[in-house]
């Protein structure tokens, strides 16, 4: 799975572990929107991917946007290289690491002056939460993973 650590300087999710995406452009779909924004972010080279299909639509709040998951694969893993804009480092993180009990955690999280536990996959010496961990817990799900309780 290729997950990227953003840029400090993007603001407000600036060093958060996400998926390679952003803003469709008018007349793409999203899978060519998410095949565009890969190539830019990562380059991974559009041609040599497969789309697989989507997962669920899902609302962000915080950023009023509303986030398409497209799942892809390739034969082999191509050279990928971070954008000096976007991205400060790619994670290349394998299924088989986030289907380790271990690496799911609950943490305490602080937004607007109130406390929330949130879940965590810890992978790559990061934390990934929010709206990434969510896209990986559907797309692990469907891959049969039971999240441990507690």
């Amino acid at each position: 799975m290729v997950l990227t650590v953003r840029a400090d300087t993007l603001g407000r999710h600036g060093g958060q572990v996400s998926l390679p995406g952003g803003v469709i452009d008018p007349g793409e779909t999203f899978e060519q929107a998410a095949l565009r924004e890969a190539n830019e972010e990562v380059a991974l080279p559009p041609d040599d991917v497969r789309v697989l299909g989507a997962l669920t639509p899902l609302d962000i709040p915080v950023s009023g946007f509303r986030l398409h998951p497209i799942v892809a694969a390739t034969e082999a893993r191509p050279p990928l290289t971070a954008s000096d804009r976007e991205v400060a480092r790619i994670l290349d993180v394998s299924v088989d690491e986030l289907l380790e009990p271990a690496r799911l955690v609950a943490l305490e999280r602080v937004r607007d002056g109130r406390r929330t536990v949130v879940p965590v996959f810890r992978v790559g010496g990061e934390e990934i939460w929010g709206a990434t961990a969510m896209v990986l817990a559907e797309f692990l799900t469907l891959l049969g993973w039971t999240p441990r309780s507690g």
